[in-house]
């Protein structure tokens, strides 16, 4: 019915509204959407040079960029960048700081620590040639168990091992021969180490003949693995022609090090370092096995004139020869130390060793006992300059009387306790005629040496 009544109605439509209609229609089929993509493989070409004109700077650059990110970014942000801007002071301190010395006020005006000469005139230096020519000790005859004028007083002497470190490679020295030891004759007669080949302190017959060509020497030690090897800096070529350095290790040392990458070379070496593997060290505390190296060079380099001892918890930042130069030769010196930084008084020191905890309040007190027994003053000048030393480094002219007094010194920290600022200055005023001796201002120790700090603790040797 609907569809009836559709078929009835009619609807008029002049000419000129059929004629708009159909224009109407025509204009919205022109409007077809377009089919996407290019007509020819032409107009493919124009529409992609037309981009490549539009965009080439980024069409170059980025490919570039993306290059340089992908070999940077993982460095971005890392730890090791940090270095980038670094704490100059740290930075000068490990390096020494040879660009900059240390400097001190001296009446208002600021003097360097160690007036060492240039470099260009340290190349020049030669080793004098006259020995020292008034000492009242012409020779040192160290005492042995293979020298038979010795063997009784090694027999006798038996009796005082107890309770001491005294044993094969010390020789058992009593009171008595302490006594008469530092009576200054022409010919000085002491135990000095070294006193029975089965004593301890074993070195290579290779080793042996190297350190026997060292005219001058720098040596350091480590023993029981706690400390690195420092290597020294500001070295001249003069100074490595001239004069050896050598640090004695144990072999826990050398495990230790060859653990963490440090082999020694097949030329024994180190960089600038020989290294002499020492067996069977003599005693059971390593801080008296350091003491053998420290203060008897005269035996370990018999052919040595000079020598400079640092300790190895330091890394020399000074020339040698320019050190030889400074301390020795310019001031007519045989032996220079460093002044103590804290204290002045052997019987302070006494005090503070025992607060520390660095010896026992029992072997402190029979060594301060002892020496106040023999008169020891508590006097805290010598020559104008503090009697207490800090003997991190020590250098000297391998005389018969500093050999003698090196000598001395290590027997008495073999009695005593191995904390050698106490018997230092005893030695030197029970000795009396070693007038030649530079006590150094802390400043110029400081200028010398760079301190690194022990590395541990070292534990006891166990048998």
């Amino acid at each position: 019915m609907a569809s009836s009544m559709l078929n009835n109605i009619s609807i008029s439509v002049s000419d000129d509204e059929s004629d708009e209609i159909a224009g109407r229609m025509r204009v919205r089929v022109r409007k077809k959407r377009k089919r996407l993509g290019f007509r020819t493989r032409s107009d493919a070409v124009r529409r992609i040079v037309r981009m490549i004109v539009r965009y080439w700077p980024l069409l170059i650059f980025t490919p570039a960029i993306v290059i340089l990110l992908f070999f940077e970014l993982p460095s971005i942000g890392s730890k090791p960048e940090v270095k980038q801007v670094p704490d100059l002071s740290t930075e000068k301190e490990k390096m020494g700081n040879l660009d900059r010395p240390r400097t001190r006020m001296v009446n208002g005006i600021r003097e360097p620590c160690l007036k060492i000469l240039p470099p260009e005139e340290i190349q020049h230096l030669e080793f004098p040639i006259d020995v020292e020519p008034n000492s009242p000790v012409k020779r040192v005859v160290y005492k042995s168990d293979g020298n038979k004028s010795f063997a009784s007083i090694s027999v006798l002497s038996q009796q005082h091992t107890e309770a001491t470190r005294f044993n094969l490679f010390t020789g058992n020295q009593t009171l008595h021969e302490r006594k008469e030891s530092f009576k200054v004759n022409e010919t000085a007669v002491v135990n000095c180490g070294f006193y029975s080949e089965r004593g301890g302190f074993e070195i290579s017959d290779e080793d042996k003949s190297y350190m026997r060509t060292c005219k001058a020497v720098v040596s350091t030690c480590a023993f029981g693995g706690g400390d690195d090897l420092h290597q020294p800096i500001g070295m001249t070529e003069a100074s490595l022609r001239k004069v050896c350095f050598v640090a004695f290790w144990d072999e826990i040392t050398r495990s230790a090090q060859e653990a963490e990458g440090n082999s020694i070379g097949e030329d024994r070496m180190i960089g600038y370092w020989r290294v002499v593997v020492v067996r069977n060290l003599p005693f059971s505390d390593q801080r008296l096995n350091g003491k053998i190296p420290k203060m008897l060079a005269n035996r370990l380099f018999p052919q040595a004139r000079y020598s400079i001892w640092v300790d190895s918890k330091s890394q020399l930042r000074r020339d040698p020869l320019g050190v030889f130069e400074a301390l020795l030769w310019r001031t007519n010196s045989v032996l220079a130390l460093s002044e103590h930084g804290a204290r002045s008084s052997v019987y302070d020191e006494a005090k503070a060793v025992v607060k520390k905890n660095k010896a026992t309040p029992e072997e402190v007190d029979v060594q301060i006992t002892q020496y106040h027994h023999d008169g020891f003053p508590d006097n805290k000048r010598f020559n104008g300059k503090k009697a207490l030393c800090e003997a991190s480094v020590i250098v000297r002219e391998h005389t018969p009387l500093t050999n003698l007094l090196m000598c001395l010194w290590f027997n008495e920290v073999v009695r005593f306790t191995s904390r050698d600022q106490l018997s230092f200055p005893y030695v030197l005023w029970r000795l009396k005629v070693l007038n030649k001796t530079n006590m150094f201002p802390v400043c110029t120790r400081k200028d010398i040496i760079n301190t690194m700090g022990h590395k541990h603790k070292v534990k006891p040797l166990t048998s």
